[in-house]
């Protein structure tokens, strides 16, 4: 079995990583060489096109910032696409659209090869261990084809359905992260607006009701102060439009998520499409002249769970 990995981000990286650890034949492209050199010195081996990689690969990973991005990868005259022959797999692991994964996924299709859209869940320090969640949305025959690969990268897989709603739930979850964060925000400047102690309140909120995976993670790293949490605000602008887009669409009036695509935005034009997401506190901050930070949390999220082969996420009946 040979694996090709495209896209080596943060987040790619390290899942590209977590496949090579495990002995995968890996295979590995970027439009950065740079950032592929530490897993070519751990064994994987390059390829200088997308189209190449496809042809030497017999499942394809694509892990990317962007649909109009994916899109050119697919679809470029030395794009994956071209390198697509009978009983290749595409597993599309980038946040994408519906109606994205769909259409190129009847371009592999054409091609005599299947897919798969397989966003993944829950930070890039779990994609550093193995221990990220994954959804996929594919043919139950292909999501069998595929669950040795996924249970490498990640511990829970959530076989979704259908190509395309793995997407829309991946949208639909960083639709509430982000809801999560805003309200995280609110509550702790209001709170040292109030004069509470910072760490007691962190802790006050981690052991009763108002408690989440998003306090747990981005509030530490929002009181440290580099509100580092590889995650940048262009990228939950994309996600949460995708989610808007989702409602719109279905005629399904929202009074939250527009709020918070103005939120972001307006981060956007301040700090920048590059800052930490977390950095959408400093909105506060300018605006009332508190500080929220405080002693004690880390620069950076790490995952201290120890890394063990995924599963499927069974419903009950």
């Amino acid at each position: 079995m040979i694996v090709g990995f495209i896209g080596l981000g943060n987040l790619g990286e390290k899942l590209a990583a977590t496949l090579l650890r495990n002995n995968i034949n890996l295979i590995v492209h970027d439009k950065l060489k740079k950032n592929a050199v530490q897993l070519i010195e751990k064994g994987a081996n390059w390829e200088d096109t997308p189209i190449e990689l496809a042809k030497k690969s017999d499942f394809i990973i694509t892990c990317l910032p962007s649909p109009s991005i994916s899109a050119t990868v697919m679809e470029t005259r030395y794009g994956v696409i071209e390198g697509i022959s009978k009983g290749k797999i595409w597993i599309e692991m980038s946040t994408t659209s519906k109606q994205e994964v769909s259409r190129l996924s009847k371009l592999v299709q054409n091609k005599g090869g299947f897919s798969a859209d397989c966003p993944v869940s829950g930070g890039c320090h779990r994609a550093s261990t193995g221990n990220i969640s994954i959804f996929s949305g594919c043919e139950r025959k292909v999501f069998e084809k595929i669950k040795p690969i996924l249970f490498i990268m990640g511990k829970k897989i959530l076989h979704t359905g259908k190509i395309g709603t793995a997407s829309v739930l991946k949208v639909m979850t960083n639709y509430l992260a982000t809801s999560n964060l805003i309200s995280c925000c609110e509550a702790l400047i209001t709170m040292k607006g109030e004069g509470i102690d910072l760490a007691k309140t962190f802790e006050a909120i981690k052991i009763s009701s108002g408690n989440s995976f998003v306090h747990e993670t981005e509030s530490q790293v929002i009181l440290n102060g580099s509100r580092d949490i590889n995650f940048t605000m262009d990228l939950v602008l994309k996600d949460i439009e995708l989610f808007q887009q989702i409602a719109d669409e279905r005629n399904i009036p929202l009074d939250i998520s527009p709020k918070l695509i103005e939120i972001f935005k307006d981060g956007i034009s301040k700090y920048g499409d590059r800052a930490f997401s977390p950095s959408i506190v400093q909105r506060l901050e300018h605006k009332t002249g508190l500080n929220v930070q405080c002693d004690g949390f880390p620069e950076k999220i790490e995952d201290y769970d120890e890394e063990s082969l995924g599963f499927e996420v069974v419903l009950k009946n």
